[in-house]
């Protein structure tokens, strides 16, 4: 059977106009085409501190894709602040050719882009700079744990002219604007917040005191860049930290700057980067517009326009915010790193079309966090721009499977022009993705398979569901190529023996085992598929213990923000998580367990194991095929079992190639 796809804008409605997100806004003295603002975010594209040609790929790809505004990645003031290896060093001369390269690409789509400056402070460490790092007190940031130095009068002048040194250069570099951060990781938000600034002299104690030292940067940058570049600040609306700055001191704050002419606009957040990041760059989880209220609050109390954020993950919910008033802009940041056409296609009429961020943060946050560059799951051209070419000849190209890999092979390859088949098994397509969306907190994965399933009948690819493909049925297709994605199953341990009680993870969230009483959860694999299936049988009234060779249970959610929502979760059912043990055998309803760091061994009473482990690719149909002289590919988890973000960019690769 052919698979049924919504039809562009289904759901959303194609001929919605979305006025307020369409109009334009003057910003200082510089004029936006739109609303759609995308804000600054670390992408690791430097190279020895310098823009590249990356970064101005990036960013052009995502002004042509009809943002009304570009904020690039922080610049920093200080050759003393480096808190990570690929930091853009805005003190540098040498970075002028960059940032001419970064905003001549920009403007050549009509759309002006700003810089953000930066000073990380405290929130740092000497592991690049072999010295201590400069904060307004001596008190340690909870991720680095460095002791700062706390800064001298003449810390701060010098610092105050490293900030309009740099605002200068950008204004030579091409900016339209510039932008001080004083949000998630800055000295100025240290400066700000009680819970950092324990000063007793002229820059510490009242709130005006606090302000200080960003009035002072402010002014210098006023000075430095002339009255034809815009300048804005960055704040954080609500650390969510004791003792941290409050919404209601926020908005004073922004007063007294706007009060004072000292910006042009104010852009928000909420959170600190390095206490509560699942707060600045929110989970899947997290409901879109859940920091409304914070730009509603800094706007009612200024006369500028405000950038409001929050997870908005349709236009829809970004003209909502407007039209509410909210804010004056919406910044998106990872909606329009999953779509660089996210403004585009609002505005023209084809708002179904949009891919959605998936908030899953492997590789945009994940990533840089792990020092790689930004990629995305969804998009697996981000960080990679490049133009599809035509190919020399139209192929047939047949794909077998259709899961992640398969779909962004075949809507890849299609959109360059071949013919395209793809053949799924099941009746619908998306492969194990959609069985992991069927997950307690997962549900934000689904928009993968549905998107790409759109693109792909978008791209004139045929799909048929329900057709088991043989190597005989393969071979009569006479394809040109046939791409297998045929993916992975469970591989069963050798310690699972003949027990008939322990099962995969994948068997437990697509029904075809439901176990009861006491259960244990094997994670082998550190992502979420061992923390959701143990919350989804303790929430049917298992008792669940989760256990891990690893010191902590599904380690990768730190990485992707889900961490605190896991563990307040795994409380309120009642999960018990166990480290450091490797299971050694399965005795009919006991497992026995070894402390690897010490050598005991443990043994637990259960009903049901169930196991989340690396897979085993499901390739029988490649080995059948693979010397028959057809030119046949592998991809996913066909070739290896790994992520979703490996099957994507598996898949966009090879139709970019073939």
């Amino acid at each position: 059977m052919r698979q049924s796809v919504p039809r562009s804008g289904e759901g959303m409605g194609e001929r919605v106009a979305f006025e307020r997100l369409a109009a334009p806004l003057q910003v200082g003295p510089v004029t936006l085409p739109n609303r759609v603002v995308f804000p600054a975010h670390l992408t690791n594209f430097a190279v020895d501190g310098l823009p590249t040609a990356r970064h101005a790929a990036y960013y052009a790809a995502r002004a042509a894709g009809g943002a009304g505004l570009v904020v690039t990645e922080e610049s920093t003031v200080d050759p003393a602040d480096r808190p990570y290896e690929k930091l853009v060093r805005g003190y540098d001369p040498a970075v002028l050719p960059g940032y001419r390269l970064v905003t001549d690409a920009v403007h050549a789509h009509g759309t002006p882009v700003f810089a953000q400056l930066n000073h990380n402070g405290g929130q740092s460490d000497g592991t690049y700079t072999r010295a201590p790092v400069v904060a307004p007190s001596a008190v340690p940031d909870p991720l680095f744990r460095a002791v700062p130095r706390e800064a001298t009068a003449a810390d701060v002048a010098r610092l105050v002219a490293g900030y309009a040194d740099v605002a200068a250069r950008c204004a030579a570099g091409g900016f339209d604007g510039v932008e001080v951060q004083g949000s998630q990781s800055s000295l100025v938000r240290q400066f700000l917040s009680r819970a950092t600034n324990r000063r007793t002299d002229g820059y510490g104690g009242p709130l005006e005191h606090r302000a200080r030292f960003l009035v002072e940067v402010l002014g210098a940058v006023r000075e430095a860049v002339g009255p034809g570049l815009a300048v804005g600040v960055r704040l954080a609306g609500e650390e969510g930290v004791a003792d941290g700055t409050t919404l209601a001191e926020a908005a004073a704050t922004a007063r007294l700057l706007a009060d004072r002419g000292l910006v042009d606009y104010v852009s928000t957040t909420v959170g600190v980067a390095t206490a509560t990041l699942e707060r600045v760059i929110p989970p899947m989880t997290t409901p879109p517009g859940y920091a409304r209220h914070v730009p509603a609050a800094i706007r009612a109390a200024v006369g500028v326009p405000v950038v409001g954020v929050g997870r908005y993950l349709d236009p829809a919910q970004a003209e909502r915010a407007l039209a509410d008033g909210d804010c004056d802009m919406v910044g998106l940041a990872r909606g329009q790193i999953a779509d660089p056409e996210f403004a585009a296609k609002a505005l023209g009429g084809r708002a179904g079309e949009i891919r959605t961020c998936l908030g899953c943060n492997q590789e945009c946050a994940g990533a840089v966090g792990t020092n790689r560059s930004l990629g995305c799951v969804t998009n697996p051209r981000a960080g990679r721009e490049a133009p599809l070419e035509p190919p020399v000849r139209r192929r047939r190209v047949l794909v077998v499977g259709g899961g992640p890999a398969g779909l962004r092979a075949a809507a890849t390859a299609a959109q360059r022009g071949h013919a395209v088949t793809v053949l799924e098994e099941r009746p619908e397509t998306g492969g194990a993705v959609r069985v992991a969306a069927s997950a307690p907190g997962r549900g934000g994965l689904r928009p993968l398979a549905d998107d790409l399933a759109a693109e792909c009948a978008r791209a004139g690819v045929e799909v048929r569901t329900g057709v088991r493909a043989t190597a005989d049925l393969v071979r009569a297709q006479a394809a040109d190529v046939v791409v297998l994605a045929t993916g992975a199953r469970a591989a069963r341990p050798a310690w699972a023996g003949e027990s008939g009680r322990v099962v995969d993870v994948r068997e437990v969230l697509g029904g075809a085992v439901a176990p009861a009483g006491a259960v244990l959860v094997v994670d082998d694999l550190g992502s979420a598929a061992a923390p959701s299936v143990a919350e989804l049988l303790a929430a049917r009234g298992c008792a669940v213990e989760v256990v891990t060779a690893a010191m902590v249970v599904g380690q990768d959610l730190g990485l992707t923000l889900d961490r605190p929502r896991w563990q307040r979760r795994a409380a309120e059912l009642g999960i018990r998580q166990s480290t450091d043990l490797l299971v050694e055998a399965v005795e009919g309803r006991v497992v026995r367990l070894r402390h690897h760091p010490t050598g005991a061994v443990q043994r637990r009473t259960v009903d049901w194991v169930v196991v989340a482990a690396p897979g085993e690719p499901a390739d029988e149909l490649w080995r059948e095929l693979r010397d028959s002289g057809l030119e046949v590919h592998r991809i996913g988890d066909c070739l290896a079992p790994r992520r979703a973000s490996a099957a994507t960019l598996d898949g966009d690769r090879l139709g970019a190639l073939l």
